[in-house]
């Protein structure tokens, strides 16, 4: 994270020489409000969220926030008892922790604010595998196919031990990457390396010659001296397509592109401090969304979002009334 902080104290500077006066940044804001904003949740979404916590320092200096990487589910276990006032996320929010929520008295606005592209990576060593489908991500991940080398995949390719790393079990990442590989029914192999701190599998993946992993794609940007993607076939368009910004927004990087969320809870948007916080995020978000690697979202869902927020409107475009999952891309869901 210290690059990442380092790069941060930059950022209202870029913003300014883009054309916004700090002066009318710091009017916008009451520079004597104080309190504590409490926020926990997704390792990937934590970037954003607290580089947004050390700008908005600059503008309101008595209000403290503390931003937590517990992990997606993690997250939303404290956010559903009223433990914390933001919760981030790297998928939206399950049908199991909604009525937790419910069931606890909370009730949470969704907002999207980026997106990102969960990306494949190996070690710099591998030449080989510059490509797979999603068949041969199966093999490699599935319990009941896990492949132990990399012959196994292809029998032209060396008979490299394959070694796995991965975010918990508890990371939103991990819950999206199973639902794709594993569906409903399949369990993902046990023998992974795993962490909630995404830098842990970049080091992992990066000292061993036979290693594969996966994580948000700010951390791949970050580390791609270290580090190689692997391109995933898209049968849609008949050929791979690499983790980049532009293949995460069009939707190109399929079925890896997602969106990324932050859940504020009604009742801390009361406070002024919290809305002061979160009109902050709207405002530099998308800047700082892609400083730190991530894609900004389309103008018509961040106003939707901003609407949503304006008049406190509660509840997920991901449930609906008979409390089953809705899917799709995100400018369609998200009304």
């Amino acid at each position: 994270m210290k690059k990442w902080n380092s790069i941060f104290g930059m950022s209202l500077v870029s913003v300014i020489a883009a054309g916004a006066a700090l002066a009318s940044v710091v009017q916008d804001y009451d520079r004597a409000l104080r309190g504590a904003i409490r926020i926990d949740g997704s390792s990937t979404v934590y970037p954003i969220t607290e580089a947004v916590a050390e700008e908005f320092a600059g503008v309101c200096p008595r209000v403290r926030v503390t931003v937590g990487i517990s992990g997606t589910g993690g997250g939303f276990k404290r956010f559903s008892m009223g433990e914390t006032d933001i919760s981030d996320a790297s998928r939206p929010i399950k049908g199991k922790e909604h009525k937790n929520a419910k069931e606890n008295g909370v009730e949470f606005i969704e907002i999207p604010i980026a997106y990102d592209g969960l990306s494949i990576v190996v070690n710099k060593a591998n030449t080989w595998a510059t490509e797979l489908t999603v068949d041969d991500l199966k093999t490699i991940f599935l319990e009941d196919s896990a492949a132990k080398t990399w012959k196994d995949i292809n029998s032209a390719w060396p008979a490299t031990p394959i070694t796995v790393y991965a975010p918990g079990t508890d990371s939103g990442t991990f819950d999206y990457f199973k639902e794709i590989i594993a569906g409903k029914t399949g369990s993902i192999r046990s023998d992974m390396s795993v962490s909630e701190d995404d830098n842990v599998l970049v080091r992992g993946v990066a000292g061993d010659k036979g290693a594969i992993g996966f994580f948000g794609c700010a951390y791949y940007f970050e580390n791609k001296d270290k580090l190689r993607s692997v391109a995933i076939v898209n049968d849609d368009l008949g050929k791979a397509v690499l983790p980049t910004p532009e293949s995460i927004e069009s939707g190109d990087y399929a079925p890896f592109s997602r969106p990324l969320f932050i859940y504020l809870s009604k009742e801390s948007a009361l406070r002024p401090e919290v809305r002061a916080f979160v009109k902050f995020y709207f405002e530099f978000g998308p800047e700082l969304a892609e400083e730190v690697g991530y894609v900004r979202l389309p103008s018509e869902v961040r106003e939707r979002a901003m609407a949503r927020f304006e008049n406190l409107e509660t509840g997920t475009s991901y449930i609906d009334a008979n409390g089953e999952k809705v899917s799709g891309p995100l400018v369609t869901v998200y009304r």
